[in-house]
């Protein structure tokens, strides 16, 4: 698949780096800021580091979209995010992820060098899915049940794998209505985002499902409370966790893996990877 002008081959495996540009994001919020402002050179080396360690993405957010949080204006997502993008495409040889639901911001990425569209809304915001048609760049589209300020009140499905599915299908069918082809279009289940630990632990082991329907499946299990709750680990101690998930992911259909950690996912996949393909001939 090309993201804008880089082609991945999504047959194989592929790691999503983090770069969370916001104050409050649940595991890393703050930690590119320094009295308040964002450090542009805190983020780049972040950046850096990623590749270094084989990111084939980096995905940068200036919304927190953690259990709880509050919007933030255009204005405020559009000066944490743009000059970060605009940096990382001047030095670095990487996709470039946005992670937004904003239209003015999907927009201005799509301007400033991104190479994927990242939104946990599925575009659903009023005008997202018209601006991200007119960009032509991939879209990642996440399944959320609620919104980030309520999601994990109660949430309740008739059959989590199934639900979700059916959800995919109808927003696929209106993202081709918009003038958006499945060959653009990356599903994420969205683990976290309106689920239950039972919810999420189901959801992965059924994740064949999702990945046999045709379109390359993004995962994004990184420090969530599923591991700490399955391992009563704090967020800075599931990095093992972390990796089993990812494997299993991979097993299961993944192709792209959004993670805080790089260095050792990549590993662990490249691992993965080169066992499977052992047995094809």
């Amino acid at each position: 698949m090309y993201f804008g002008d880089k082609w991945l081959d999504l047959n194989e495996p592929h790691v999503m780096g983090v770069v969370n540009v916001t104050p409050d994001s649940f595991s890393d919020g703050g930690s590119l800021f320094s009295s308040q402002s964002l450090s542009i050179d805190a983020a780049m080396g972040r950046a850096r580091t990623m590749v270094d360690e084989g990111a084939s993405f980096l995905d940068i957010g200036g919304e927190s979209t953690r259990p709880g949080a509050n919007p933030v204006s255009v204005q405020q997502e559009l000066d944490r995010v743009i000059p970060v993008i605009e940096a990382i495409r001047a030095s670095l040889d990487v996709v470039v992820s946005i992670d937004t639901s904003t239209p003015e911001v999907i927009s201005a990425a799509a301007k400033a060098g991104a190479g994927l569209i990242n939104d946990v809304r599925a575009l659903g915001r009023e005008g997202a899915l018209q601006a991200a048609a007119k960009t032509q760049l991939p879209i990642c589209l996440m399944h959320m049940q609620g919104d980030p300020k309520t999601m994990q009140d109660n949430p309740v499905y008739n059959c989590v794998v199934d639900d979700i599915g059916s959800y995919f299908d109808q927003r696929v069918d209106q993202c081709s209505v918009a003038g958006i082809t499945k060959d653009r279009i990356i599903i994420d289940p969205g683990f976290g985002f309106g689920k239950t630990l039972g919810h999420n632990l189901q959801l992965l082991n059924h994740l064949d499902v999702l990945s046999n329907k045709g379109l390359p499946v993004l995962v994004g299990m990184s420090r969530k409370s599923m591991i700490g709750n399955v391992l009563n680990r704090p967020v800075d101690e599931r990095l093992n966790g972390g990796i089993a998930v990812s494997v299993m992911a991979y097993e299961r259909g993944a192709r792209i893996v959004r993670v805080h950690d790089v260095g050792p996912n990549v590993d662990a996949l490249r691992m993965a990877h080169a066992v499977i393909m052992s047995d094809i001939t």
